[in-house]
């Protein structure tokens, strides 16, 4: 990785007496072995300082180190500072193995999704994006596809600091105890305004040395991926992510949200629901199907998928729109019901089964997302999500739009943009031409809103 040296403007005192040591060998160009050379002291011991090993040398040590590096009155005292302090909390990230900075393991296999993970993965991989934010609509599946793509990111050699926003779902076992989750949620302090004004912040020598740790553990590493799930984005700043990546010329950030960062260089990769096409289409291995058919196991394994079966359950995910939340949430009522039932509930009104059964009494409070999200919408597109929601099944045409706002064609394109990021409507190919729904679930959150 680029990180021949603590970036200058870090504050030298609050950067590790092993970082300290390396960035000012490193910055005049010597060699561990040269450096023992002119301090007398064993590469061994210039070696576990660097690393971290050797963390309070002696004081006789560390002035012939400060006298073989040159350093001048300033550099010095904080060499000293560092020696005499000790292990700080970063002190343990320094000894980790690369081993230890995986991304947290899912609870439950990922269906469908092979394209959409393959994409994500190899622009983070090759570092052609180095900011990628996922988008979709609450229940989608961002943290899913974000816990997969880190795992291959993982398997190829990248380490991997996560954190987890306010906005993530709980479907991943993380070790808290660890220090380099310590480490990612520190990085999401600071990327949302912590440290002190005008300064980089503490998070930044903390993820050097976890680096720069990486680095000398083992084999080279390649760069580095900075995951945060279920962040707000509104709450980030652009100037500090910048200097970050300045910073660490290497490291990779996968976004995932309700909304997009909007800025320079971010590449936007919105999430849609799984394929669910209509069932006259014959597809009963779409990705949705396949979904439902892993919740249905899991709930009902006594249910046979025959070919009736399979008809009922490749209708509920069209009809849901194959909204992997949505589908959990249904599933859950085949312990109270049968298949033949479930359907009839959804072709009827689908609304209540969107609470899942053993989500306790607020179930899966996927209405309560959506309808958050309907809300902060512009008064503009909630009007038109109203009208479009009265129209057959929710299917519309882009001429819809443009007969239903009177604006001009540019002005639609970009509020069809803008909605299709925000997730409440798809697209749609049942009938083979460029035409879009309103997903069931909006539909649902809608009516809800409009009957209170």
């Amino acid at each position: 990785m680029t990180l021949s040296h603590p970036p200058q403007d870090i504050p030298a005192a609050s950067a590790s007496l092993g970082s300290l040591i390396r960035g000012h060998r490193l910055r005049i160009g010597l060699t561990q072995r040269e450096l023992a050379d002119l301090s007398t002291i064993s590469v061994r011991a210039i070696r576990d300082l660097e690393k971290g090993k050797a963390q309070r040398p002696r004081t006789d040590t560390v002035r012939l180190i400060a006298d073989a590096l040159r350093l001048g009155p300033r550099a010095r005292t904080a060499l000293e500072a560092a020696a005499r302090s000790g292990p700080r909390a970063g002190g343990e990230v320094r000894r980790l193995s690369m081993e230890r900075a995986a991304p947290p393991v899912p609870l439950y296999p990922l269906v469908g999704r092979e394209a959409e993970t393959g994409i994500v993965v190899e622009e983070l991989r090759s570092g052609a994006e180095r900011l990628v934010t996922v988008v979709g609509l609450s229940g989608v599946g961002k943290t899913r596809l974000a816990l997969e793509a880190a795992a291959r990111l993982y398997d190829a050699g990248l380490p991997v600091l996560w954190h987890s926003g306010d906005g993530a779902t709980a479907d991943c076992l993380r070790a808290d105890d660890d220090p380099l989750p310590r480490l990612a949620d520190s990085c999401a302090r600071f990327l949302r305004g912590g440290g002190q004004p005008g300064e980089l912040g503490e998070p930044l020598p903390g993820l050097a040395d976890a680096l720069v740790a990486l680095q000398d553990g083992g084999a080279p590493v390649r760069g580095a991926v900075l995951v945060l799930d279920g962040v707000d984005t509104t709450a980030l700043d652009f100037g500090r992510l910048s200097r970050l990546l300045r910073a660490f010329p290497d490291l990779r950030l996968l976004v995932t949200g309700e909304r997009p960062w909007n800025v320079p260089g971010e590449r936007l990769f919105l999430l849609s629901p799984l394929e669910a096409p209509a069932p006259s289409a014959g597809h009963t291995d779409a990705p949705a199907v396949r979904f439902f058919l892993s919740q249905l196991r899991r709930v009902r394994p006594d249910i046979v998928p025959d070919a009736r079966a399979l008809a009922d359950v490749t209708w509920i995910c069209h009809r849901l729109d194959g909204h992997p939340a949505a589908l959990g949430a249904a599933a859950s009522w085949l312990t109270v019901c049968d298949l033949s039932t479930l359907r009839d509930i959804v072709d009827s009104d689908p609304a209540p089964l969107l609470d899942h059964l053993a989500g306790g009494p607020e179930g899966s409070r996927l209405q309560v997302r959506v309808s958050r999200t309907l809300a902060a919408l512009p008064a503009a597109q909630r009007t038109l999500i109203g009208e479009l929601c009265r129209l057959d099944d929710g299917e519309f045409l882009f001429q819809d739009v443009v007969r239903l706002t009177g604006r001009s064609l540019p002005e639609c394109g970009r509020l069809m943009r803008e909605l299709l990021v925000g997730g409440v409507i798809r697209a749609s190919t049942d009938g083979g031409r460029s035409a879009f729904r309103v997903l069931c679930v909006v539909r649902a959150a809608a009516g809800a809103t409009a009957s209170v």
